[in-house]
């Protein structure tokens, strides 16, 4: 069994609990104007332009229809392919096995607590995960889902038995807000944050938030009123995130970066109606 990789980060500090290693998974169903990794959500067509912008020779294109050959150690990083893609892609995504996220985790060693499932959205390859979570957890590591809330986790009780918890955004509360900014509705994530928040499995919700008017203190009101009642079994994170434009596709970079005043001002909205941990990152 394989899954489709676009990148690992070996060690991150913001994605859940420790210092944890993220397997981003490749594809989403969402269409964000905000995202920050938009060569999460394609699939590569094996057109090549890629390969004709390396300036290191990273990149080799035989033929028409293949993915281009990547030679990691000519790679300096420079971002060239990533931009040229016109499939919301990268040539740099591998087919891993489980056997090939085991290695990687036995390089990054004790320094980390255990393993994000992250994306694009991960929760699209759930079988995958379903198989290496147990595996992971023999080796001594919890197992986290970062997800959009777009898959019904009512019908992943097997899933959810191997993982340790998931972080769930919700990106607006209202639904048109929701399509207008993602291009699906919301219906399944608000479900999906009430069943984990019941199940004790909801470890964090999160809310990215700009200056343009996808109704942040709405979202922000309406999740923490919504999930109060479970707070008392369970200390449910929730992260406010500011819109930052690194990664971010160039017709979308002006949504802007909300000031500190406004990140607090959420802040203590969620602070008054119960929560009890709340961060700004």
């Amino acid at each position: 069994m394989t899954a489709l990789i676009n990148r690992i980060i070996n060690y991150s500090g913001v994605d859940g609990p420790g210092i944890r290693t993220v397997l981003v998974f490749q594809g989403c169903n969402f269409n964000c104007r905000y995202c920050h990794w938009p060569d999460t959500l394609g699939t590569c067509n094996g057109c090549g332009i890629c390969a004709l912008g390396c300036p290191t020779g990273a990149l080799r294109h035989e033929a028409p229809g293949k993915t281009p050959d990547f030679f990691e150690e000519y790679c300096t990083g420079c971002g060239s392919c990533i931009n040229a893609c016109r499939k919301d892609a990268s040539p740099k995504i591998r087919r891993m096995s489980i056997k090939d996220i085991l290695d990687r985790l036995k390089e990054n060693g004790k320094r980390i607590r255990g393993i994000t499932c992250s994306g694009g959205e991960c929760m699209l390859q759930a079988e995958f995960m379903e198989t290496l979570f147990p595996i992971v957890k023999e080796k001594g590591y919890s197992c986290l889902i970062d997800t959009n809330g777009s898959i019904d986790f009512e019908e992943q009780h097997n899933l959810l038995a191997v993982c340790d918890g998931v972080m769930l955004d919700i990106k607006a509360f209202d639904p048109q807000k929701h399509r207008e900014l993602t291009g699906w509705g919301n219906e399944t994530a608000v479900k999906n944050a009430v069943y984990l928040a019941r199940r004790g499995k909801l470890a964090e919700v999160r809310t990215v938030v700009t200056t343009a008017d996808y109704g942040a203190r709405e979202t922000v009101g309406a999740v923490t009123r919504l999930l109060r009642p479970y707070l008392a079994v369970q200390d449910i994170r929730y992260r406010l995130i500011p819109f930052r434009v690194y990664g971010v596709r160039r017709e979308f970079r002006a949504l802007g970066t909300p000031p500190q005043a406004v990140m607090e001002d959420l802040c203590r909205e969620a602070l008054d109606n119960g929560w009890r941990t709340v961060v700004v990152t």
